[in-house]
């Protein structure tokens, strides 16, 4: 049932994605704020569709870590999931990505013009300066920037070096950085095709103090995620013996430190 599902939800995931692109094409002469709410849209549908079909929920704690203004969400990047995740829980959200997914017709010209941070990978110190720039200019118009500090995937249980950028980033533009941690890999797994029913956690962690040297920064901002992302493993056991999510909509997310959506 698990894989009939998975390719069930595949198959709607990948096919209104793509018919959202083709339509999300008509909005290119409207201001980026319309294709920014068509997107949001977007996002809640898709978490909507993964706990219909999939039985996948949501729980979010900590949205009162969140600041009124701009920010820096520094994610733990388990799965996809976390890539959609953000549209549905930020007001203004804007993604860190790697500039090649911005070559994919219409999804790219759509990214362009919602505002998404490209960044080449393997271009060194000026592509690092560039990122910062187009960052720092989300975060002046009052966006909060969701970058993920892995720069990949990573599955439970593992680690890989954290990377300067959100650093950088935070040094630069002096916006509070806003770690977060989830467990979404044991549900949604890196490069898996079964999804596996249960309740994925959002874990909003406070905000870490202003004025830190870089190199503490990042310690600090690693600790704080991999501590927590850790414990919400450890607590989630067999991801096929999940929680059963309560039936909130993804709408209601806001205001509350623990929230459940489903």
């Amino acid at each position: 049932m698990t894989l009939l599902r998975s390719a069930l939800f595949n198959l709607l995931f990948f096919g209104l994605t793509g018919l959202c692109c083709l339509v999300g094409l008509l909005l290119l002469p409207f201001p980026r704020r319309v294709l920014r709410r068509y997107v949001q849209h977007w996002a809640r549908l898709m978490l909507w569709l993964l706990r219909v079909v999939c039985g996948i929920g949501l729980r979010v704690t900590g949205r009162e870590n969140l600041p009124a203004g701009p920010a820096v969400i520094a994610a733990k990047h388990q799965s996809a999931y976390d890539t959609i995740v953000w549209f549905a829980l930020l007001p203004e959200p804007v993604y860190v990505l790697k500039r090649e997914l911005l070559r994919i017709p219409a999804w790219g010209w759509l990214a362009r013009h919602y505002g998404a941070v490209a960044v080449d990978r393997r271009g060194g110190a000026a592509a690092l300066k560039g990122m910062v720039r187009q960052a720092g200019q989300a975060l002046a118009a009052g966006d909060q920037i969701v970058i993920f500090p892995e720069g990949t995937r990573t599955a439970p249980g593992t680690r890989v070096p954290y990377q300067p950028g959100v650093v950088a980033l935070a040094a630069a533009s002096g916006a509070p950085v806003v770690p977060a941690a989830t467990d979404s890999g044991l549900y949604w797994g890196r490069r898996a095709f079964a999804k596996q029913p249960g309740l994925i956690t959002v874990a909003i962690l406070p905000p870490l103090p202003p004025g830190l040297p870089r190199a503490q920064l990042l310690q600090q901002l690693e600790t704080a995620i991999e501590t927590e992302t850790d414990r919400l493993v450890a607590a989630a056991g067999d991801p096929c013996a999940g929680a059963t999510p309560v039936d909130n909509s993804v709408g209601q997310v806001a205001g509350h430190s623990s929230e459940r959506v489903q």
